[in-house]
């Protein structure tokens, strides 16, 4: 234990020597301490350490950490959110603010993971400490992968590829071009369309960390300056509130699962920030291609639809 360098706590307080003197009493196994290999500073388990060294112990079980010792903090951060004596309110702020300033390539949602704090809390915490500073094009993620925070040349390299390859799956194009097989998908309808391949967000300015957010705020806005998109929704429930009212749907079995399918399309709307901000993202990938077929479907059906009502006229 002579070998051990303290740790770099974010306990602001220091350690609570209540906390350590009630491990030492304790006749429970701990759970190795972490420690920084290359410095030898202890990253979690400072309170095991003090308590082993009360009861007079020489060595102590450790788990050897190998990265950089800004990554070693967060590690410190995470670990002390996990389990043990819980980091107060001020202590996490203070160790988002510390992480924001020596890891600006990190997201809103990773910084937030790791310190217990919400993804809105660490987005103001970034903007307060980032005025007047030139904003990074690109952030970690919690998987660990870059995502830039425009697409815009990831859009063009998409669409450079489907120009020089226009069979090739969707898959390919989105790694070629370093963006999802869901911006690949829409890069190629867009093209299709005779539109430009990069979105008009993504054409005036990058995208900030949180437009889902403030977009949901915007959707439950009450007031008569709604946006685009919220006229938009509003309209399609207007729409689907006529439909329900229609007998021909209304009476009939295969005219309520028609009901069925529009209205979950409507509360999918409502409720896509807050669902695309939850889902994991070891399983994003495979939502992107799910979420491909359903919009394949809903196209099919629309178009057999316009067909239908053609020929009617």
């Amino acid at each position: 234990m002579d070998q051990l360098q303290p740790a770099d706590s974010p306990r602001l307080a220091g350690e609570d020597e209540q906390h350590a003197q009630r491990l030492a009493e304790s006749e429970t196994e701990w759970p190795p301490i972490l420690v920084h290999r290359s410095t030898m500073h202890v990253i979690d388990g400072m309170h095991r350490l003090r308590a082993a060294k009360e009861k007079g112990c020489h060595c102590i079980k450790v788990e050897f950490f190998d990265g950089s010792e800004e990554a070693a903090f967060v590690e410190a951060v995470r670990a002390n959110i996990r389990h043990g004596l819980p980091l107060s309110l001020e202590d996490r702020r203070s160790a988002a603010e510390r992480i924001v300033v020596s890891q600006q390539n990190m997201s809103d949602r990773a910084i937030a993971e790791c310190t217990g704090l919400s993804t809105k809390t660490v987005g103001s915490i970034r903007r307060r400490l980032n005025q007047g500073s030139s904003p990074q094009d690109v952030r970690v993620g919690k998987d660990g992968r870059r995502r830039p925070l425009s697409t815009a040349e990831g859009r063009r390299q998409a669409a450079r590829a489907l120009a020089a390859e226009p069979l090739a799956p969707l898959r390919q194009i989105a790694k070629v071009a370093g963006v999802s097989v869901g911006t690949a998908h829409d890069v190629r309808e867009r093209i299709r369309r005779g539109e430009d391949p990069v979105v008009a967000r993504d054409r005036r300015t990058p995208r900030k960390p949180d437009d889902r957010e403030s977009f949901a705020a915007q959707v439950t806005d009450p007031s008569g300056t709604a946006p685009k998109k919220e006229r938009k929704i509003r309209n399609m429930q207007a729409r689907l509130q006529t439909l329900q009212k229609d007998p021909s749907l209304r009476l009939s079995e295969s005219g309520r699962e028609l009901l069925r399918w529009l209205h979950l399309n409507h509360r999918a709307k409502v409720q896509y920030p807050h669902v695309v901000d939850n889902i994991p993202p070891h399983l994003a990938e495979t939502v992107a291609e799910l979420a491909i077929q359903c919009a394949e479907m809903w196209r099919n059906l629309a178009q057999e639809l316009e067909e239908r009502a053609g020929q009617q006229d």
